[in-house]
Parts: C-alpha cells; structure tokens; sequence
C-alpha cells in the first residue's frame, strides 16, 4: 500500500511539474468531449498518457543500478520515449566497459509478453533441447535467459515479463556469469513503480 501511494506521490509530484502541459491536455479533452468531437478528445487524452509514460520511465531510470556486473551505466545516454501505437514507454540505458556492454530495455504493453510467458510456462521449450537457453529467477520473477556465439563472441538475452511490461537486457562480448549480472537487476523495484 505504501508503494501505491509512493508511487502516485511521485506521479503527481511528476505532473505538477508538466502540470501546464497536462493541464492543457485535460482542458483541451473536456472541451473537444463537450463540443462532440471524440477524436480530438482521445488524441488529447493519449497525450496525457504519454506525458505519464515518459515521468514513470524517468522515474524508473532513477532506480537503475549505475553497475550491472563489472559494466558501468553510461547515464548521459538514458532515454525514454514514449510507445508508438499499441506500445507503452520505452526505457533505455546503456551499461559498457571496454569492448563488453549489456544495454537494458524496458517496454510497457510489450507486444513480447504472450510469447515469453508461453515459453516460460512451458517447461521442455523454455530450457531448449541445446542447453542455450534457460528459465531462472531473478528477484522472484521468472525470467528467460538465451545464449548466442558466433566464432568470437558471446552474447545473452535476459528477459523478464512483469505483467505487461517486459524487461530485456542484451549483452555482448560478455563471458562472465550472466546469473550474477542478471540478479543485479533490481526487478522488484521495476515492478512497483511500473505496476
């Protein structure tokens, strides 16, 4: 309960700074509502949406480690953008050291969600026939990890559905345990902010 009220604290904390914005957009719904014009009114509401998608991802970058593993979060790089069509925020960072980097993607109404929860429920798909990929937990979430290599590198994908969010971190060059960098991900934090 804390968290709900946390987190609507920081929301609306969030829109009193955009709050001429916001407040625009509310007025500009309530009078194309008023006067019969519902597109103008939806199109007025989905900006609201997204000025709320894009406070909760910085938000959310604020709680991203500044290491994951032996990687350093390059913050100047951060972005959230919002979704374009049926997809929610986009939330990016980047993690790199030397020729190693992971970068750490999270998307809200993830597209993705139906097919990793069918892979992850599905035990004999979800730990592949080759050993490549692997179903674990990652602060209690269940979370898929694949491993990919050409000849000279080594690349992973941890993925972690959250509801409709799906958290993806895509590493490369990265020959470390991947479990220890994956437990760095503070995934229980992500999904209460995002949930």
């Amino acid at each position: 309960m804390k968290a709900i009220v946390l987190t609507l604290m920081c929301l609306v904390l969030g829109l009193v700074v955009n709050a001429q914005d916001f407040n625009s957009s509310i007025q500009t719904a309530r009078q194309s509502y008023s006067s019969g014009n519902l597109e103008d009114s939806r199109f007025a509401m989905q900006q609201m949406l997204q000025e709320i998608d894009i406070l909760t991802g910085k938000e959310v970058l604020k709680i991203l480690p500044n290491t994951l593993g032996a990687l350093e979060a390059k913050i100047a790089e951060d972005q959230v953008n919002a979704g374009v069509g049926f997809a929610g925020a986009v939330i990016h960072r980047l993690y790199q050291t030397d020729d190693k980097s992971a970068v750490m993607e999270i998307i809200s109404n993830s597209p993705l969600i139906g097919s990793i929860n069918a892979i992850l429920s599905i035990p004999f798909i979800g730990t592949g026939a080759n050993g490549e990929r692997r179903v674990v937990k990652i602060d209690g979430y269940k979370a898929l990890i694949q491993k990919s290599s050409d000849s000279a590198k080594i690349a992973y994908d941890i993925q972690v559905p959250l509801g409709s969010t799906l958290i993806t971190v895509r590493t490369e060059n990265y020959s470390d345990d991947i479990l220890k960098l994956a437990n760095n991900i503070p995934v229980a934090l992500i999904a209460q902010k995002l949930n």
